[in-house]
């Protein structure tokens, strides 16, 4: 599990690719290296890889099919950044919402409204899963937790605080990029639920 709470950005120093199959090496942030062992989970962009092999604060995870089609960790390419955050531990505290790193879609950045003291960023998602983004509800974006603006159809957008541009990927984006995006499972188990009844029901 993880917190949406973004612990560094790291860069892409090395990609190995093969048929449906990716492998890629990160240079981690110092901050985030101790302790480290094969096997322990990182969000990369929201994504929870397992870590393959370390070399100091050179970590490699590998990328199965389902991860390359799922998200947009197949199109990176050496010297991109990605957000990380290491499996959070019992007793942690938990500053955003609760996270699996099992990535649901991938959202296109539509516009960017940039004032001095404003940055939104409006967003557009698959059809099929606009049903579970509320107003004021929760999502993952790239691994970060944030708070969703306002929605209308398939769209919606987010406020950014100057913390969260300047400790993640976000301030880097451009119109038309792709983002991972984690829809929060307690909203989708509800609507979900709601829709089942209702069918049960008539309604």
């Amino acid at each position: 599990m993880f917190t949406g709470i973004v612990q560094g950005i790291a860069e892409i120093i090395a990609i190995e690719d093969k048929e449906n199959f990716r492998t890629y090496t990160l240079r981690l942030p110092s901050a985030m290296t101790d302790s480290l062992t094969l096997g322990a989970s990182i969000a990369n962009d929201g994504c929870c890889l397992t870590i393959t092999s370390i070399h100091h604060d050179e970590v490699t995870f590998d990328l199965m099919a389902e991860t390359l089609a799922l998200t947009t960790l197949g199109h990176k390419k050496i010297g991109d950044v990605v957000n990380v955050e290491r499996a959070a531990k019992f007793g942690d505290e938990i500053g955003g919402h609760l996270m699996s790193g099992h990535i649901t879609c991938t959202a296109k950045i539509i516009a960017i409204a940039q004032t001095e003291n404003n940055h939104q960023l409006t967003l557009a998602l698959p059809t099929d899963f606009a049903k579970y983004v509320l107003y004021k509800g929760y999502i993952g974006i790239d691994g970060i937790s944030l708070t969703v603006g306002n929605v209308v159809n398939n769209q919606f957008n987010l406020h950014l605080i100057p913390e969260t541009l300047a400790r993640t990927t976000l301030g880097l984006k451009k119109v038309g990029d792709e983002v991972n995006i984690e829809i929060d499972p307690q909203t989708q188990a509800i609507v979900d639920t709601v829709e089942r009844v209702m069918l049960q029901t008539g309604h």
